[in-house]
């Protein structure tokens, strides 16, 4: 099946995004890139050292990846708009996830000041993609604001309490004509397949993977799961009913209808 998806003028074959935190041995992360079939990672620019020869994070990101740095640590527009340039000037070329958040207990982003710094970025050439709650009117202003993709939350940051927001998400699928990537607290691959089913474009997961008991296995276990869900909404589910219908024809065997 030929279903590309096309982003920031790459083309992919996966639409699975995964992350670079809270691995407990960062050399496990070229090994759950492979399992995973992801072609996109995203990393904290704070986390990169682009001249420390050893505890690098960049050492361990294969080369075929397109790196997607993310301005987590930025607390306002200005902060998020200089650590994205930060990154460009550093070589992590074009692409950046904004993550403006200064709530440090559910960390959950700031809508106006992700709009704000979406709008500066996207002028100055870089592939925008936002985290952000899944509100309709925040979604509608980073559209305005030249946003290349939007990263709804499924639940708040690590907590892999699922989605949550499916509902909420749901309604920026059918309003909103930019991919939709369902990003932070999906927990488990039935999880993303969900999302996938609902029609999201793609699904960023880091948590899940990181912290299972085998990396690589979970991020196996994600890449099917991300293909899985994308394959059930081009098949196009069946309707739901309240009442009973069944399977098979009901007259024509033994002379009757049911009993």
């Amino acid at each position: 099946m030929n279903d590309l998806f096309d982003i920031g003028g790459k083309s992919l074959q996966s639409r699975l995004f995964i992350g670079t935190g809270k691995f407990a041995d960062d050399t496990l992360i070229p090994q759950v890139c492979e399992a995973s079939g992801s072609q996109v990672i995203t990393t904290a620019l704070r986390r990169v050292d682009m001249d420390a020869a050893t505890d690098n994070i960049m050492q361990h990101i294969p080369e075929q990846m397109t790196l997607l740095p993310n301005t987590s640590g930025a607390r306002n527009a200005d902060e998020a708009i200089r650590i994205a340039r930060l990154a460009r000037a550093m070589g992590c070329g074009d692409w950046i996830k904004i993550e403006v958040i200064s709530d440090s207990k559910y960390l959950l982003p700031d809508g106006y000041e992700t709009a704000k710094a979406t709008e500066v970025l996207s002028k100055e050439g870089f592939v925008v993609l936002p985290y952000m709650n899944p509100d309709l009117y925040v979604a509608r202003s980073l559209v305005d604001a030249g946003a290349a993709a939007i990263m709804p939350l499924g639940a708040p940051i690590g907590t892999n309490r699922g989605l949550r927001t499916e509902e909420m998400v749901r309604i920026l699928i059918e309003e909103i004509d930019l991919p939709i990537i369902v990003d932070a607290g999906i927990g488990k691959p039935s999880e993303a397949c969900q999302a996938m089913e609902m029609g999201a474009d793609a699904v960023l997961v880091n948590t899940a993977i990181a912290t299972a008991d085998d990396p690589i296995a979970m991020g196996h276990a994600f890449g099917n799961a991300v293909a899985a869900g994308r394959q059930a909404f081009l098949a196009g589910p069946g309707a739901t009913r309240t009442l009973a219908t069944a399977s098979s024809p009901l007259t024509g065997f033994l002379g009757g209808g049911q009993s």
